[in-house]
């Protein structure tokens, strides 16, 4: 039986959706709509689950992939008859490795067979491990054949997972395989280089070696008794060594070769080059303080050009957004019951609610709740610029001719303990709480700061915002870091967002960039050994930093405020060439009429909180 609930609309009483969606306040102490979301619930049809293991896929060049099937059952665990509509997830992950969701039972009882595949050199599948190559690509659509071909396969498979398992997803669905029905990706990358990788030109020295290295330690786990195991765990371990991980870490910490700067090895993996492509309905989950927090959004805005997509942002990093922490809220429903709306419509043609789904569903840091809107970026956003003033301020105010400079240490370790610090590592620093987590005031004792007056009303900032900074250097090179910080009435700076870039990397191709109202609000760096300018010892130059999307409400009483500093670590690290250009020396940040620094903002009607947006 099914029950599909659509809040907000006659079907259902005002006040029971309430209830059901758990209502929350505006900002002014009212009574605050919940976002206009379908609630569905279809109960499992089937009490047990059938597990077949020892699967293998072999490949057009011999190589074996591991895979696992669970399988609709009766309560003693004899599988049903199918055939069967497929979730397929892919990982790099170790699919056997207990506690590491790579299939999902709530699914399966609901009558889909769930498969999980190791790609190729990672888990129990055999090959060398080249993190969304253009071989572990093409192993993507051979997978999606195989599924289809088995017997207890009906043809139409959707793919479901998290992070790693969310980017093969993107990847599989550029092949526009017949079968591939549907999309469910959380938390998944949109550009290697930019989202990641090399922010801002630096690499991100916390989440690089760990996420490499948790794919290896995974992949030297014989956690299924599978003969195979002997032979493809020395494998992984070597290939590690000699092939792909160590030797992609030590060249781009060192600068060797081009893998510093952007270009084919990360345009090959990264979603956005392919997303064009997609024309398999997509649901993109993502996370204000993600590690991809970037390119998620931008991911939902290229898919949905030429298919059906939705996007949710929730208040997450990494971990957490994986399993939707902390839903369901606000009438948003857990991401399980999400998923099964998703793919019972696209796979079975079931009327779930899907197509109800608003366009686009974020947290808004401030009002703390789940809000909606037409699409994204905000499609009432219009564009604010405020100038980084004399006297560490912040306002609408062009600064005077005589304006002020600040100077800051470059030196590579600030940001060493901040909130940048947990979200780069994937939310784990966090999950030892400090109190320089989430009070940016230690970290702005060595950052140079720019904060407006009290708030006399609510201010809604939602999209991506630029920094235009002027500085100079008394080094051959800088790295420039912008946080965004709201500032309560006690005085605690919350870290929002932040934006990162090697000075010399500041080239901006304008034809790639975002624009509001006439300001450019996203610039779009190359990041190509060619597009590096000149610094100069001294030199005053403007410096366009992407500060990356956020959703936050100052409620009144409240300060926005900017930041300035010469570096995030472990979020930065620059490769040991740019690294000796930035060392020792001191970054001014200039705030006069003639190198007027200032920020864009994306400013919403904070009325759009409290009422669903067109």
């Amino acid at each position: 039986m099914l029950r599909i609930l659509p809040c907000g609309r006659a079907l259902l009483p005002a006040i029971w959706c309430c209830l059901m969606s758990a209502c929350g306040s505006s900002a002014d102490g009212g009574a605050m709509p919940a976002p206009v979301w379908p609630q569905y619930e279809r109960p499992a049809s089937f009490d047990g689950i059938a597990k077949v293991g020892g699967l293998k896929i072999v490949l057009r060049d011999g190589i074996k992939l591991s895979a696992s099937v669970l399988l609709p059952a009766d309560a003693d665990g004899e599988a049903a008859q199918g055939p069967f509509p497929v979730i397929l997830t892919q990982t790099g992950y170790n699919k056997s490795v207990p506690l590491l969701r790579t299939s999902n039972e709530y699914f399966v009882r609901r009558g889909y067979a769930h498969v999980s595949v190791d790609v190729r050199g990672t888990g129990l599948s055999e090959g060398e491990w080249e993190a969304f190559s253009e071989t572990e690509q093409a192993d993507y659509r051979e997978v999606l054949d195989w599924v289809a071909g088995q017997p207890w396969s009906d043809g139409r498979i959707g793919t479901w997972g998290a992070s790693f398992a969310a980017i093969t997803q993107l990847f599989t669905a550029a092949h526009r395989h017949p079968a591939h029905k549907a999309v469910f990706a959380i938390v998944p990358m949109g550009d290697a280089y930019r989202d990641i990788v090399f922010t801002g030109g630096q690499i991100n020295a916390g989440f690089i070696p760990l996420w490499m290295g948790l794919v290896t330690a995974l992949g030297l786990i014989p956690a299924e008794p599978d003969p195979a195991a002997l032979q493809v765990l020395p494998q992984h371990l070597l290939s590690a060594l000699t092939n792909f991980q160590v030797p992609v870490i030590t060249r781009s910490l060192l600068g060797l070769g081009d893998q510093n700067h952007d270009g084919p090895f990360w345009r090959t993996r990264s979603p956005l080059e392919v997303a064009d492509r997609i024309r398999t309905p997509t649901f993109v989950v993502g996370g204000l303080n993600d590690i991809f927090q970037r390119g998620e959004p931008l991911l939902y805005e290229a898919i949905r050009r030429n298919t059906e997509a939705r996007l949710l942002i929730g208040p997450w990093m990494h971990v957490a957004g994986s399993s939707g922490e902390g839903l369901p809220a606000d009438g948003v429903p857990d991401l399980d019951h999400i998923a099964l709306m998703w793919f019972d419509r696209h796979l079975l043609g079931i009327d779930s609610g899907a197509d109800a789904i608003p366009e686009v569903t974020q947290y808004v840091y401030g009002a703390d709740r789940y809000v909606t809107s037409g699409g994204w970026p905000h499609p009432d956003a219009r564009a604010q610029r405020w100038y980084l003033g004399d006297g560490g301020l912040l306002t609408r105010e062009m600064p005077r001719a005589d304006g002020g400079a600040v100077t800051v240490l470059q030196q590579p370790l600030n940001g060493l303990c901040s909130t940048s610090t947990a979200q780069w590592t994937a939310g784990v620093i966090g999950a030892v709480p400090l109190p320089c987590q989430t009070d940016n005031r230690y970290n702005e004792l060595l950052e140079a700061t720019y904060t407006t007056a009290p708030m006399a009303q609510d201010m809604y900032i939602d999209g991506p915002i630029q920094a235009d900074l002027w500085i100079s250097t008394t080094a051959g090179d800088a790295g420039v870091l912008v946080r965004v910080t709201d500032v309560s009435p006690d005085g605690v700076s919350r870290e929002i967002t932040n934006g990162i870039l090697t000075a010399s990397l500041r080239a901006v191709d304008e034809t790639r960039s975002r624009y509001l109202d006439g300001e450019m609000i996203q610039p779009w760096h190359p990041f190509t050994a060619e597009s590096r300018l000149e610094v100069g010892r001294g030199n005053p130059v403007r410096v366009p930093v992407e500060v990356f999307p956020t959703s936050l409400l100052i409620r009144a009483g409240h300060r926005l405020r900017i930041t300035v500093g010469a570096s995030d670590f472990p979020h930065g690290l620059p490769p040991l060439p740019d690294l000796v250009d930035q060392a020792v020396g001191l970054l001014t940040i200039h705030s006069d009429a003639e190198r007027p620094s200032s920020v864009v903002l994306p400013v919403v009607p904070a009325s759009d909180i409290a009422a669903p947006s067109r």
